[in-house]
């Protein structure tokens, strides 16, 4: 018979994957606790702390040789290091990313990031913009096996909210957050504001930028022709659109000059960005894209 689903973010087999996988920032900026990151290791004192599966590249020293010998399979051994590194995730849930299946995929990765840095013994914190009249919703930082759950149940449940823009939801979690680490900001990035300043924000604070935007195959090649009336989700504001086939050209511009503008900000600042199509299934992101720009190993 086979297992029930743990989640219905992911398959099973996707979650075990994702469970082995890490983090990689540029800078590794860290709070003085604890936390595997810096170290690059297991273990570096004899406070032992938890397990996680062993993954290619691990120091074999700090591998369970006796739970090897049990299972046949291989596990290493996590302790209490002198640095931690905090993993701050933020979540467009503004109307936008209800658009496709935006919202869905920027769900999948806030997990499977959080994931990533809770089997490392990271600290992680998930904030979730959905209404600027209200706070983005909080989920405290945890970390460690047993917070699995809590983060997954969190996602599980986040609907989609109504205007919100993006650099007003980091002014906000930055107006809450302490620590040093990366911060891992998932949106369209569909905004007439000031993302440089946000960004330089987080720079200051100390936290890695790692910007993934999230757009729509709609958004990525538009089928419009003729007379078209465009309403924004969030403002209701309308756009009357004569020729609108005419002006696919200047749009694909403009978006191209976006996703340049955001890459050159987030590289200056020490940080990466990528830009991602929603249709594409998470496996393919999570495996290859991510692996393959040197964002996860």
């Amino acid at each position: 018979m086979p297992s029930a689903q743990f989640t219905s973010l992911y398959d099973n087999a996707t979650l075990g994957r994702i469970e082995r996988m890490r983090l990689l920032p540029r800078r590794r900026l860290t709070n003085r606790s604890r936390g595997e990151h810096l170290a690059g290791k297991g273990g570096a004192s004899t406070e032992f702390n938890d397990y996680r599966d062993y993954a290619a590249g691990d120091d074999m020293r700090y591998v369970d040789w006796n739970i090897f010998s049990r299972l046949n399979r291989p596990y290493i051994k996590l302790y209490r290091h002198e640095e931690e590194m905090h993993v701050v995730v933020m979540i467009d849930a503004s109307a936008s990313m209800r658009f496709g299946t935006k919202l869905e995929r920027a769900r999948q990765l806030a997990g499977a990031f959080a994931i990533m840095g809770m089997m490392n013994l990271e600290k992680v914190s998930l904030y979730a913009a959905q209404d600027r009249e209200t706070a983005p919703k909080i989920l405290p930082p945890c970390t460690g096996r047993m917070s699995l759950k809590r983060v997954l149940d969190f996602l599980e449940d986040l609907p989609a909210g109504r205007d919100y823009p993006i650099e007003q939801a980091v002014d906000a979690v930055l107006n809450q957050h302490r620590g040093r680490g990366i911060a891992i900001v998932l949106s369209d990035f569909l905004t007439f504001g000031d993302v440089d300043r946000s960004f330089n924000r987080l720079f200051s604070a100390g936290l890695e930028p790692f910007a993934v935007q999230i757009l729509s195959p709609e958004e990525l090649q538009p089928d419009v022709t003729g007379d078209v009336r465009f309403v924004d989700v969030e403002t209701s504001y309308t756009l009357d659109v004569s020729s609108a086939g005419d002006l696919l050209g200047l749009y694909h511009e403009h978006l191209t000059g976006l996703q340049d503008r955001l890459g050159t900000v987030c590289r200056q600042r020490g940080g990466r960005f990528l830009s991602i199509n929603a249709a594409d299934p998470i496996e393919t992101v999570l495996f290859d894209t991510l692996r393959r720009k040197g964002w996860v190993q």
